[in-house]
């Protein structure tokens, strides 16, 4: 990249957001792909009949802000069990949990929320766990996607948080998302899930889904690289012409620059980009760096931005001791969305 390119299009390493914590519950919506989700718009694979019942459960769950018909002698109905707060959908990549997460927070009323686990804990280390609470307190659902374990401190952060809103009123969904070729696919979540959060384990129905990653997306493939940095910048360039906003930043420069910035302030620091190139693209050294990354790409992705590389194509950025470490799971799920971005 040369600086009369780097003057055309703007660059990300020239933002730095500031939110309040008001503004950072506001962004806590389900991704724009799934504005319009609905129980009616999910369609189940009739080969794998835990969608079907899944999708059953979801609407019996959103029965629960209903309110209750009255019947039987003088008004008197009869009593129907007690309907757990929270229920929890465990299986694979692409059978839809995402899908029936945010149709249930369409249809729940009032006060509500939808992030994922690591935007609420974000959200929680940047507001400090009081002000959180308080901020939280009186929403009538709050929906966690991706729930996850690898952090045991961000998990007991978030088991005590979500018990004290339970306790006030909150009903809650969760969904795991282990990926397709991981030993035990689904349910080892599930089971660590249960055994975390003890004090509100028993507040949960637990719901499996089967089935097959509706996208058929490889996980083994890869994003698409520019060769060179030239061509990427007259990419940039034409993208540009068209009237696209684009910035074009160099990688190492970027990661730099995450680090400056809390991770619950990304969706702000992408607010308003179409396309996001990125030169000199090369492999972490520094796993704190890459879950950075992690995070980054997460909110890259719910906005559905394509990402132009140049460099190493981006599934191949974290090294092979990162993949089979301890937050495996991340990285696959990263290099699943890196993939699709790089072909939006």
């Amino acid at each position: 990249m040369t600086d009369e390119r780097q003057a055309v299009a703007p660059r990300l390493t020239e933002r730095t957001p500031s939110m309040s914590g008001e503004e950072l519950a506001r962004t806590l919506v389900p991704p724009r792909q799934f504005d319009t989700a609905s129980f009616d718009s999910y369609r189940p694979d009739r080969d794998y009949p835990s969608q079907g019942e899944a999708l059953a459960k979801i609407r019996a769950f959103a029965e629960g802000w209903k309110p209750a018909k009255a019947g039987g002698f003088f008004g008197r109905g009869k009593k129907t069990p007690v309907a757990k707060p929270g229920i929890y959908l465990d299986g694979g990549f692409g059978v839809g949990k995402t899908h029936l997460l945010a149709a249930l927070w369409h249809a729940a009323p009032g006060q509500k929320y939808f992030g994922t686990f690591i935007e609420y804990t974000a959200l929680i280390g940047a507001l400090g766990y009081a002000n959180a609470v308080q901020l939280f307190s009186g929403a009538k659902f709050i929906a966690i996607d991706e729930f996850e374990l690898d952090d045991p401190g961000d998990t007991m952060l978030m088991t005590r948080f979500l018990g004290e809103l339970v306790a006030k009123g909150t009903r809650l969904a969760a969904t795991s998302n282990t990926p397709p070729n991981a030993l035990g696919e689904g349910r080892f979540a599930a089971s660590d899930f249960l055994r975390e959060i003890q004090a509100i384990a028993d507040r949960f129905d637990i719901v499996r889904i089967d089935g097959l990653d509706f996208r058929r997306r490889d996980l083994e493939g890869h994003a698409v690289a520019f060769e060179t940095d030239a061509a990427l910048a007259d990419a940039v360039d034409a993208r540009l012409a068209a009237g696209e906003s684009i910035t074009f930043d160099d990688f190492g420069s970027l990661v730099q620059h995450l680090g400056t910035i809390h991770p619950s302030r990304y969706v702000k620091l992408i607010e308003g980009v179409d396309v996001i190139a990125l030169g000199d693209v090369a492999p972490f050294s520094n796993q704190t760096d890459a879950l950075r990354f992690v995070a980054f790409v997460d909110r890259v992705y719910d906005a559905q931005i394509r990402v132009l590389a140049s460099g190493t194509p981006l599934d191949g950025v974290f090294a092979g001791d990162m993949m089979e470490g301890g937050y495996r799971k991340k990285y696959l799920r990263a290099v699943s969305r890196l993939i699709a971005s790089a072909s939006l």
